[in-house]
């Protein structure tokens, strides 16, 4: 009885948390029918905010995956001063508000900024524009990889890269050929939230971009200018892509164990 009551919250919780809202998103972006619905999504605003958000989401997920293979093999496989600093360091975006670390984007490179009047200067623009946004994403973005593979690389020790080295192998065949193999699943999965993450990114963007449409818009900032501007069946559908878009990512990081259990069944 307990057994089937927790169950019945559970799914309770889940299909008002959860399912309602995409529900609830789809449905006021069809309310007048898909055409158009579909129509919306030829604005060249929009069409340009979609662009900038696949921009920023490819370079933040392949520079953050980069460092995050790189920061977990260091805080895992060696024993240094200051390593539990740079763990807390490196969680140190899941903590702080996005809009803080906007704000400190925007007092380093902002027109009053430490270093924005010398950059402006030289014709290079960092806040309200492209790479400001590209700066956001990545520092909201950056633990994601590291804190999956932390826990699954400190579990498999050291021995194989070990063995690896006394045979001759350098660092990066020790990485590529024996780390990361057996660690590809976490990676796989720091890569798809990295990902979702980037896409979804609101708050810090908001700060540095200057909502600049056809510029500085990415699909979050567009559904607010959208909505704004009571456009309310154009936000709706941005909104159901962008959703479908993440959920996309998030879902796939299940592929992975689905194919594992298809190989034992059919094993």
């Amino acid at each position: 009885m307990k057994t089937y009551i927790l169950w019945v919250v559970s799914w309770a919780v889940i299909a008002i948390v959860l399912l309602m809202p995409p529900a609830v998103v789809v449905s006021e972006a069809l309310k007048n029918g898909i055409g158009p619905a579909l129509e919306t999504l030829k604005d060249p605003d929009g069409i340009a905010a979609i662009w900038l958000t696949l921009e920023v989401s490819v370079v933040s997920v392949a520079v953050n995956t980069m460092f995050g293979v790189l920061a977990a093999w260091l805080l895992t496989k060696y024993r240094f001063p200051g390593r539990s600093a740079l763990l807390v360091l490196v969680e140190l975006p899941l903590s702080i508000s996005p809009v803080v670390s906007g704000l400190v984007w925007l007092l380093l490179f902002g027109a009053q900024g430490w270093w924005g009047q010398a950059l402006e200067q030289a014709g290079i623009h960092v806040a309200f524009a492209v790479p400001g946004i590209m700066l956001a994403t990545l520092f909201v973005t950056l633990p994601y990889v590291v804190r999956t593979l932390v826990p699954l690389m400190e579990q498999q020790g050291r021995d194989a890269e070990e063995a690896a080295m006394l045979a001759g192998a350098g660092f990066w065949q020790i990485l590529w050929r024996v780390t990361l193999p057996g660690a590809r699943v976490a990676l796989f999965s720091g890569i798809l939230l990295t990902t979702a993450r980037a896409m979804g990114e609101f708050g810090a963007v908001s700060v540095v971009s200057g909502h600049i449409p056809g510029l500085t818009e990415t699909m979050p900032l567009h559904i607010e200018s959208l909505y704004n501007g009571y456009q309310t069946v154009a936000a709706f559908t941005m909104a159901t892509l962008l959703a479908a878009m993440a959920m996309s990512a998030v879902l796939l990081r299940s592929v992975p164990e689905w194919i594992t259990r298809w190989r034992e069944k059919q094993a």
